[in-house]
């Protein structure tokens, strides 16, 4: 058993690293609350651009911008967004994860570059030997759409230059506190269905989206009349609603990686608790023992003088 000034010192060092454990749960759990907030608004932005643009792209057929065009898929730009820092739990291991079996099994005969955004996920990369293009790690924590225009305007001219087929972006859904799910979605060409089953897996946004979506559901095709040329016109929304994608996806990334740290600084802070009440249980007992030894001595001595 480990001496009783050993014991006090791993106690003292263990409530050094609480002290430390909890306030960066606090600080995690005050930047979260801002990027929550910044997330679950701009989905209602996101849901009614959604809705003009399915209207709009009933004409699919007339359109001839290159963001609507298919094309056959040899080349792939995938964007991996993860932290700058570690200490957020699975965070960046479960979009890895996602990366890993999207590279080797989803696309794996066809030349896929790749665009990190965040320090952990460039260095996973670079360490399998997969050709980065271009790294963005200076985006702040409270992100805005200026933040993202040179990311966008990128991936907007990449695909323009026919240099890829298709650009699609790797990144993590916030769900809740507890529960973020990585994610890789399409986001050039501009697919509907893409779009769709975004907004689908990020749930109903509130009551007052989901009354008016279902009073667009029952109507009629919107009918839209343009000012001007309508290819260029729509190929500036799409744009737009291209950037306002990434936008978001760095937002639902920026709340998961403040929930996921936030939830294990919390752990490291319970678990350090733990740690010091058994610590100081151990302590007790080899404190007694020390005193029951001592007396032991003492009876002993006086036993033999007498």
């Amino acid at each position: 058993m480990a001496s009783t000034k050993e014991i006090k010192r791993r106690i003292k060092s263990v409530k050094s690293t609480k002290k430390i454990t909890k306030a960066m749960e606090l600080v995690a759990a005050s930047k979260m609350k801002r990027a929550v907030s910044s997330t679950l608004a701009s989905r209602l932005y996101a849901e009614y651009s959604w809705e003009i643009l399915t209207s709009i792209a009933k004409n699919i057929e007339k359109i001839t911008h290159p963001l609507f065009i298919e094309r056959e898929t040899k080349n792939i730009l995938l964007f991996i967004i993860s932290s700058n820092r570690g200490l957020c739990g699975a965070y960046n291991t479960q979009i890895i994860k996602k990366v890993l079996s999207f590279l080797r099994n989803d696309n794996k005969d066809l030349n896929i570059d790749i665009v990190t955004i965040g320090k952990k996920g460039d260095i996973m990369m670079r360490r399998i030997g997969k050709n980065i293009i271009a790294s963005f790690f200076e985006i702040p924590a409270n992100i805005s759409i200026s933040d993202i225009v040179p990311i966008s305007e990128f991936a907007i001219n990449e695909y323009n230059l026919e240099h890829y087929d298709k650009v699609f972006v790797a990144y993590t859904d916030y769900i809740s506190a507890i529960s973020q799910k990585p994610n890789i979605r399409q986001i050039i060409p501009v697919s509907k269905i893409s779009l769709k089953d975004l907004m689908d897996t990020l749930g109903p946004l509130s009551s007052k989206v989901d009354e008016e979506n279902k009073i667009l559901k029952g109507q009629e095709k919107v009918d839209y009349l343009f000012e001007g040329d309508q290819n260029q016109l729509i190929g500036s929304l799409a744009e737009k609603i291209t950037r306002m994608q990434i936008y978001q996806m760095l937002l639902e990334s920026n709340a998961s990686e403040q929930s996921s740290r936030m939830i294990a600084m919390k752990n490291a802070s319970d678990a350090a608790g733990e740690m010091i009440d058994d610590l100081t249980l151990v302590f007790n007992k080899a404190r007694q023992s020390n005193i029951t030894k001592e007396i032991s001595e003492i009876s002993a001595g006086m036993a033999s003088a007498s």
